[in-house]
C-alpha cells in the first residue's frame, strides 16, 4: 500500500510539472463535520454515527489559473459518536482536485482522495485492524480566493467499503467510511 500511495504521488507531481502558468503552494486548516458508516450488528438493528467535529492540516500545490489542478496532503482527524461511545480516526488524505473558475472569485472543484489511515479508536472497545489501510474517496466542493487567501467547503465520501472488527465480538463491525463536510482556510505561500 505504500508503494501504491508514492506511486501516486510521483505522477501527481510529473503531471503538474505540464501544467499551466500561475504554480502555487501553501498551506490549509480547518474543521470536518464528521460521520462514519453504521456500526453493525449480525442479530441486531445497526447504529448510525452523529456527526462530532474534527480538524485537518496541511499543504497544496495549485497548477492553472482559470482552470486548475490541485493536489493536496493532509492530515486529518476525524470523530463519530455512536450512542455515547466515540469513534477517532487519524489519516493522511491526498485528494487531486480539478478545478475551475465559475464567476469572479469563485470556484468549484471535484476529484479522487486517496486515504491512507493511520489509526483507530473506539470507547471501550478494541478495534481489530481496518481491511484496507489504503482507501479511495471523491471531494465536490466550492472555494473563494481572496488573492493569497481562501476559504472552501467541500463534501467527502469514501468510496471503497472498508470495516473494522471488534475484537472479541465476531458479530460487530465498523464502517469506518467517512461522510464529512470540511469547511477549509488556506493561504498561499
Amino acid at each position: 500500500m505504500k508503494r501504491t500511495l508514492i506511486s501516486c504521488l510521483l505522477i501527481l507531481f510529473s503531471l503538474s510539472a505540464f501544467a499551466q502558468k500561475n504554480p502555487g503552494f501553501g498551506i490549509k486548516a480547518g474543521l470536518n463535520f464528521n460521520s462514519n458508516g453504521d456500526y453493525k450488528f449480525d442479530q441486531a438493528p445497526n447504529l448510525s454515527a452523529d456527526s462530532k467535529i474534527g480538524y485537518h492540516l496541511g499543504v497544496f500545490a495549485t497548477f492553472g489559473d482559470d482552470i486548475y489542478l490541485r493536489p493536496e496532503l493532509i492530515f486529518t482527524k476525524t470523530k463519530s459518536d455512536y450512542s455515547g461511545d466515540d469513534f477517532d480516526m487519524s489519516k493522511l488524505d491526498l485528494p487531486v482536485l480539478l478545478g475551475f473558475k465559475v464567476i469572479g472569485p469563485l470556484s468549484v472543484f471535484a476529484g479522487p482522495d486517496f486515504q491512507y489511515i493511520l489509526n483507530t479508536d473506539f470507547d471501550r472497545v478494541t478495534l481489530g485492524d481496518v481491511e484496507n489501510d489504503f482507501t479511495v474517496g471523491l471531494h465536490l466542493g466550492a472555494g473563494v480566493n481572496l488573492g493569497n487567501l481562501g476559504v472552501d467547503l467541500r463534501y467527502e465520501r469514501g468510496l471503497s467499503s472498508n470495516e473494522a472488527n471488534f475484537v472479541g465480538l465476531s458479530d460487530r463491525r465498523l464502517d469506518t467510511r467517512p461522510s464529512q463536510f470540511i469547511l477549509s482556510l488556506w493561504v498561499k505561500l
